[in-house]
Formats: structure tokens, sequence, C-alpha cells
């Protein structure tokens, strides 16, 4: 008992640090570290002995940003520590923004503790090179869509926050929002159906809330147009016959319909602050059969339904443009669009693709035969560079030769159906 009823100066100055934290005044910071012998001091220390040779306290550094107060009052390491996830990636280890402490050398003078988180999560489409075609109508509906989403709050009319985008297999749905994307500036976060299903219960809602506040982050620290992108989701929340709907399934739907209702308001599992509000961002879903998903999340006040099949005419500027820098003329695309009807748009470009073949044959000859093409693609040295290859000259028969060698394999898959040869047992 006397141990505790009888603290020592030491363990009281220590405690007198951490539970009084008005005694540090920001007075401090200009006040020296050490004590000329020859200033007189005022008073005498009340303290013992051993206080004489105790260091003064003082801050890590002039500037330290752990104690910045927000408007609540609470400092950053208490926000920090009371979020169960902490969504500020803008923290990184930047000198004069945090402690010297914490930015020393052997992280570099500015490092960025999340920019490999930063750089995944977004797509700013650097890779789409070249002119391409996007049909007018297909622009004005995903342009309009945006546009209506930032200017929501000046519009005295209900805005749906989601945009469904649906239609056949391969017409140009992901790529032609991608080109937009890149002509109006928007850096979008994108995510995959694959991504709406996981063995943790509850894991998918939190991603696509967590995503939804990385694109509003993107519009508030970078000044950018942002979007969140989710790809094919059907095949993610669609109901196929027997399929089986989960946990996830329903947490999903559910969290889509929460954001519809609540775009400005998304939790992450922290405790709600005054201060927390996101920014509106739209969401653009693509799919082939909308009527496959829980059908209040596709209401009207919820999705605007865009559904997507180009014209004969759309179709002919695209594979145009696509085949233009080949030198294929006008007239021959619509040949070729002629000798292949009711064809998807990615055939047009499987197609092309497919004239590359005996090129590229050719070219693993070259270069010693399949035995060394290991070796010369992935051991070569720093400073020894493969052979040039040579595209093949495009042409309207060699593009209508492998026309038809497609159309063979596609018969063969609808023909050939081996599953009843090897189960004759199952019904069809």
């Amino acid at each position: 008992m006397a141990l505790f009823n009888t603290p020592s100066s030491s363990l009281l100055q220590a405690q007198n640090f951490f539970t009084s934290p008005k005694k540090i005044s920001p007075l401090l910071i200009t006040v020296s570290c050490s004590k000329s012998p020859s200033q007189p001091t005022s008073s005498p220390s009340p303290v013992d002995d051993n206080s004489e040779n105790q260091e003064p306290k003082r801050r890590l550094s002039k500037q330290s940003s752990w104690e910045a107060k927000d408007s609540e009052g609470k400092d950053y390491l208490y926000r920090l520590g009371k979020e169960a996830d902490n969504m500020n990636i803008a923290v990184g280890a930047r000198a004069g923004v945090v402690d010297s402490l914490f930015a020393g050398n052997f992280l570099g003078k500015d490092s960025d503790i999340v920019f490999d988180y930063r750089q995944k999560v977004t797509r700013s489409f650097e890779y789409l090179q070249g002119d391409y075609y996007v049909a007018p109508l297909f622009l004005d509906k995903v342009v309009c869509h945006i546009v209506k989403n930032y200017l929501a709050h000046l519009l005295n009319v209900k805005v749906p926050l989601i945009l469904g985008i649906w239609g056949g297999k391969g017409q140009g749905k992901s790529f032609q929002t991608e080109l937009i994307f890149q002509t109006m500036g928007v850096e979008p976060v994108i995510m995959s159906a694959g991504e709406l299903e996981s063995e943790r219960a509850g894991e998918p809602g939190k991603l696509i809330r967590e995503r939804y506040r990385t694109a509003s982050q993107v519009v508030q620290n970078q000044g950018k147009m942002s979007c969140l992108m989710i790809n094919d989701i059907d095949a993610g929340l669609g109901r196929f016959g027997n399929t089986q709907m989960t946990v996830n399934n329903q947490i999903v739907v559910g969290t889509l319909m929460n954001l519809s209702d609540n775009p400005t308001r998304v939790s992450i599992g922290q405790d709600w602050r005054e201060s927390d509000i996101t920014n509106r961002v739209p969401i653009i879903v693509t799919g082939n059969d909308l009527s496959t998903i829980y059908a209040p999340l596709i209401r009207d006040g919820r999705m605007d339904k865009f559904f997507w099949q180009p014209n004969r005419e759309d179709i002919v500027n695209i594979v145009h443009r696509m085949y233009e820098k080949d030198g294929i003329s006008r007239d021959e695309v619509v040949s070729i669009v002629n000798r292949f009807p009711n064809q998807a748009l990615d055939f047009y470009g499987a197609l092309r693709s497919r004239t590359y073949d005996r090129s590229i044959s050719k070219w693993v000859d070259d270069i010693g035969g399949i035995e060394n093409l290991g070796k010369q693609l992935l051991r070569r040295k720093k400073d020894e560079k493969l052979p040039v290859f040579t595209p093949p000259e495009q042409t309207l028969e060699a593009l209508l030769e492998s026309g038809y060698s497609l159309i063979r394999e596609q018969q063969l898959i609808m023909e050939t159906k081996l599953s009843k040869e090897y189960m004759k047992n199952i019904d069809d």
C-alpha cells in the first residue's frame, strides 16, 4: 500500500506529463533544450536532487501533426485509433508534414506509404493509344449521367446514382466507356464481378464502400472527376436457374441500394462524425442481362438503364477506325461487315488478330525455334535485343480467310457438344 500511496517525484512527473496535456504549451517550441549555467534561476526546483540530472521534456519536432486537433477537438492519433479502418490515403512520410522521426533518410525525405495502393486502385488509361470511334448515342448517355451526378445538388430532380449499360456480348460496352473516361479526364475506380464474392461474409460489400470512398477522395484530393465502375455485374449478382444465393450477394445488393439512397454518407465501420461527408460520385455498371439482378436495385429511382446495341453504321465506323492504320478502305470494311453479318464487335478485332498468326510463327523460327523461345524472351542479356517483328500486310483476302476460320470454330462449338457424349445419362 505504501508503494501506491507515496509515489516518487519522478513517477509524479511522468504521470503529469501523460495525464495533463495542457501543461505542454506551444511556447516550449522556442525554449532551448539545454540551460546555460551562467543564467540565474528565479526559484529553486521543488523536486528532489535526482531532478537535476533529468533532461527537460521536449517535443519530437517543431511541427507536430500528431497534436493537430479536428473540429471536435480530437487529435490525429485519437481519430486514427477510434476508426475501424483508416481511409485517409493521403497520409505519407512527407518531410515537413509529419515528425522527422518518421521521415528519415532510410525512407527518403518525401516518401509516400500508400503510393502503390493509390496506383492500383485508380485507372488513368495511358495504354489507350490511337484514334478510336465512339458511337454518339453511347457518348451522350455516359456523359449525361456523369454530369447529372456532379450537378445533383443544383438540380431539383431525383438523379439516379447508377447507370446500367447492358446488351449483347462483345459489343464494346466497357471499352467505349473507358474511351469516354480518357476523353473527359475521368480517373475511375474499376471493379470486376470476381470481387463481388469472398470466403468471408461482408467483405465484398465493404470493398465496394471502400472503393466508392476512394473515388470520392480522388475528387477531393486530386481535383479530378472520378466514378466507380463495376464490369459484368450480372455475372456476380445475377440469378441463373438454380444459382445459389449467398450472404455476400445479398450484402452487395444492399450496399449498392444504400449507396443509391445515401451517396454522401458511406460507412466503412467507423463511428459517424458530422464532418465525415463523402463527395457524390456516379456509379456505372455493365452487364449482359440486367433482368437477372434483384429488381429493387434496378428500379428507376436508383439505376438508369441503357440498352446498347450498335447499328450497322456504328459497326462500320468502329471497324473502319480499327483498320484505318492498316490501309483498309471504308468500302473494304463494308464488304467485310456484309460478309460476316450478325457478329459482335469483338469478332472483327479477333479477325485482325488472327492474321498475325503466320507472321508470329515465322518470327519464332527466326529466333531459333521453339527450343530457344524461353531463352530469347526471358533470359536474354539486357543489351541483347530481340529480332525485329514485321507485322503482316493486311489485305481483304487475308481478313476474309481469318473470318471464315473463326466462323468454323464457332460452328464446331455449337454443333459438337462433347458433354452429351461423355454424360449420356444427363437430361438436356
